[in-house]
């Protein structure tokens, strides 16, 4: 799937076009699938996350429950689900020893105003 803001092909990590992160269950800051932002995305939900048990916790922990599902809303996200992550919420789980695997393909290149490429690359979950 191609990613499209104003005309203009949203970028990955690696340079080609952005790609789906997830429908099942539907993410994204527009709810479209895709981790992508724009001036109207204030968190920046850029990071392409596999989450886990450890990272759901600790974002609870933070005052954001993830896990917990909103009737109608929300599903709720368990261990495996991939969830477009706002950029300082991965960094703070970083430091904190929880941060989740990602999806270079499927993460917005605009990570790297807040995240360095290296400390990205060993969570990498599509680098060979």
């Amino acid at each position: 799937m191609t990613a499209q803001n104003s005309e203009i092909k949203k970028r990955n990590l690696l340079g080609t076009e952005l790609q789906t992160c997830s429908f099942e269950p539907l993410t994204g800051f527009y709810r479209d699938g895709l981790c992508r932002t724009d001036q109207f995305d204030r968190g920046r939900h850029v990071v392409c996350a596999k989450v886990t048990d450890d990272f759901l916790e600790f974002s609870k922990k933070q005052g954001n429950d993830l896990s917990t599902p909103i009737p109608n809303m929300f599903p709720g996200l368990k261990a495996g689900d991939f969830w477009c992550l706002c950029a300082l919420r991965w960094l703070e789980a970083y430091k904190a020893g929880v941060a989740p695997k990602i999806r270079f393909l499927a993460t917005d290149e605009a990570v790297l105003n807040y995240i360095t490429i290296e400390e990205l690359k060993p969570f990498a979950l599509d680098l060979n």
